[in-house]
């Protein structure tokens, strides 16, 4: 049964990975045909041109002549419509099927009618020649399409940078300290693996023996490489360093944290921001303008003139500069470009509106644990008695607390580890139950533990170590001692410690005008002195989960744009409810359902850069549909001939190139996004 269970799973994993790849390469084969299709309609065009009366006239030569000569204009023209053009009239009908008229149906018409006009030269309108024109417009069509799929494909090579970090190989344990080599793909959790410097981890997992530091910033967006010994989590891709580590494998597939934040960039790439669905409608607004300016322009030109040649020009040049190429681009290639941008700095967008509404915020509420504090207890002050140094009050602790595993015992310990201390070495050690522990020293008997434990021990505070025990008291601050038998030598205040990041994150928000609110279950004392310490506005204590996001829609209810920053766990309805939601994530939870933003590297000043982001990103969007729009808005009327008087007249090619032209501006205009700062 296990058997065919890894089987299954491992054809499940081929499976997804041939989807995965099956989709990249549609994606980048899409590119390469219109990349193929220009070079051969523009190879194709050389002798439509060369043959051409216009051009021919224009530069002052003659094309050699022979027998069927005269043909060589449509033929070649007809090759090009069928290379080039067709392919854009096929992409177009998905679009008149839905009633949605948009890009490629201005497209297509603007060639439909340059290929009627070309063939009607032939017979119905004389000493005209238009081919040279139909050609140069499919040409310069494919180049706007090229350049539009290449710049896309650039902006979303961030999921190609991601795919690229697992190794197809891992060293899997057999038997003993026997490794053998195995694709990553037939991995199962709890397989044990080898590491060795300077791999790639090939899945998460958990560190079982060895040291080592990690670069995790191709995950997290954290450039300092992490230190991680056993008992620490690890995530595939991310490359160890000079240490060798044996990890215990805790997810594969498609359940990893590299999957997993793939799959966000990916959605979030695709998805359509409320700017986005502004300019699909735009999109389909221009078709319908379009059509009446053609249809005013072609009524225009035969009152005035006649039904001519002129007249056919002149609509075929409408329809050609309302091609809204540069429209269709405005959009989607900022939001590839911000959400790759995003996911380099450990950012992850699951819902770009919510990313769009951040440059608006008005109020930004954190939840305490686990998001402006570490989520561990730490050593935030202590007291010794007269005559013993801190470190060596410190250094005892630690040792009399070596073998214990609560929590207050791994504060003690860390707080020594951070301060440098020599780790001494305690026996005899033995927990007292409910009260602390015990063990010798050099000979002398050492206690660490609470109040009830001096008591047992008929030891008395001074007054100097209870005036600090009752100011940490109204901290809410856990109260520790470290005492021999005869006396108290120290005192040590433990609470859950800010994160460093925490205070400048508050500055920051407050330099950008936003208010700040911290929303907590914890005792009123504990928020207060929380508050205080990081300068926040507003606090709001003894809050049960269940119960945030009341307090939530309350302050939007003042007209407030809320965003809600928690751990995606006790703070899901609060994160649902804001108007933003952001994740704190640690490195391989990073699938928060009930956030549209993720912070993976759990650091709060990445909150600053979500708003530069969204801030960024909004103005390239304006820029970008400003332009398009007013694109079209002046090359309009002139493609209609309103200042033929003054002898300015546009051409269904200049037209094209015009279109084109205007796509690029866009294209480049965006990639400046990537010289922003975060």
């Amino acid at each position: 049964m296990q058997t065919t269970h890894s089987n299954d799973q491992h054809n499940d994993m081929q499976h997804t990975e041939h989807e995965q790849h099956a989709a990249h390469t549609d994606h980048t084969g899409h590119k390469q045909i219109f990349q193929r299709r220009f070079w051969v309609c523009l190879l194709l065009s050389v002798p439509v041109l060369v043959y051409s009366p216009a051009v021919q006239a224009w530069f002052g030569y003659s094309a050699p002549a022979f027998p069927g000569s005269q043909w060589i204009t449509p033929f070649f023209a007809i090759l090009v419509f069928l290379i080039g053009g067709v392919p854009f009239i096929q992409m177009a009908v998905p679009e008149l099927r839905q009633r949605q008229p948009g890009m490629m149906t201005l497209i297509s018409m603007a060639i439909l009618v340059a290929l009627g006009y070309s063939l009607a030269t032939l017979s119905l309108i004389q000493d005209q020649d238009f081919f040279w024109e139909l050609v140069t417009l499919i040409d310069i069509m494919l180049l706007g399409h090229w350049i539009e799929m290449r710049s896309v494909r650039q902006a979303s090579s961030t999921l190609d940078e991601l795919s690229q970090l697992i190794p197809d190989e891992a060293e899997r344990y057999v038997r003993n300290a026997e490794t053998e080599t195995v694709p990553v793909s037939r991995l199962q959790k709890n397989d044990l693996v080898l590491v060795r410097p300077g791999a790639s981890i090939p899945a998460d997992g958990i560190v079982q023996q060895g040291e080592s530091h990690v670069n995790e910033s191709m995950i997290t967006g954290e450039s300092k490489p992490i230190h991680k010994q056993p008992g620490e989590q690890v995530i595939a891709g991310t490359i160890n360093g000079d240490g060798s580590l044996r990890v215990r494998v805790e997810a594969i597939g498609d359940d990893t944290a590299l999957t997993v934040i793939m799959r966000l960039v990916e959605d979030a790439q695709q998805s359509k921001s409320r700017t986005q669905l502004l300019a699909d409608k735009a999109a389909g607004w221009l078709f319908y303008a379009a059509l009446v300016v053609a249809m005013i322009t072609a009524a225009a030109w035969t009152f005035t003139q006649g039904f001519n040649n002129e007249v056919i020009k002149r609509v075929a040049t409408v329809l050609v500069i309302a091609c809204p190429h540069a429209l269709g681009l405005a959009i989607p290639l900022v939001i590839a470009i911000t959400t790759s941008i995003a996911a380099n700095n450990g950012i992850l967008v699951r819902d770009r509106v919510e990313l769009e509404k951040a440059r608006q915020l008005d109020m930004v509420i954190f939840d305490k644990t686990g998001t402006l504090t570490e989520g561990d207890f730490g050593v935030v002050s202590l007291f010794t008695k007269e005559g013993v140094d801190e470190n060596q009050a410190l250094s005892t602790a630690a040792a009399v607390e070596g073998d214990s595993e609560h929590i207050i015992a791994h504060g003690i310990r860390r707080a020594a580890s951070d301060r440098g201390l020599d780790k001494k070495e305690a026996l005899q050690f033995k927990a007292i139950k409910g009260r602390g522990v015990r063990a010798s020293m050099n000979g002398k008997e050492y206690y660490v533990g609470s109040q009830y434990l001096l008591e047992t021990l008929g030891l008395d505070l001074s007054e100097s170590m209870k005036k600090f025990a009752d100011q940490a008291g109204r901290k809410s601050q856990t109260v520790v001692y470290l005492a021999d038998q005869t006396e108290v030598q120290a005192a040590f205040s433990l609470a859950d410690q800010l994160r460093p990041e925490s205070k400048p994150a508050v500055a920051k928000l407050h330099d950008m005008g936003i208010e700040v609110a911290l929303l907590t279950g914890d005792s009123q004392a504990t928020a207060e002195s929380v508050a205080q310490a990081l300068e926040i506005d507003q606090y709001f204590a003894e809050v049960l989960p269940e119960h945030k996001d009341q307090k939530v829609q309350q302050l939007q209810d003042h007209g407030k744009l809320i965003a809600m920053v928690g751990d995606g766990v006790n703070d899901a309805p609060a994160l649902s409810r804001a108007d933003v939601g952001i994740a704190i994530g640690s490195g391989t939870d990073v699938a928060v359902e009930s956030a549209g933003v993720i912070l993976v590297n759990s650091n709060p000043l990445d909150i600053i850069k979500v708003i530069e982001l969204s801030s960024a990103s909004y103005r390239k969007m304006a820029q970008n549909l400003f332009w398009a729009a007013g694109y079209n808005v002046l090359a309009l009327p002139l493609a209609a001939g309103i200042l033929v008087s003054y002898g300015i007249m546009i051409s269904p090619a200049a037209g094209a190139l015009l279109m084109s032209l205007s796509t690029v501006i866009v294209a480049l205009n965006a990639q400046l996004l990537h010289k922003i700062n975060l």
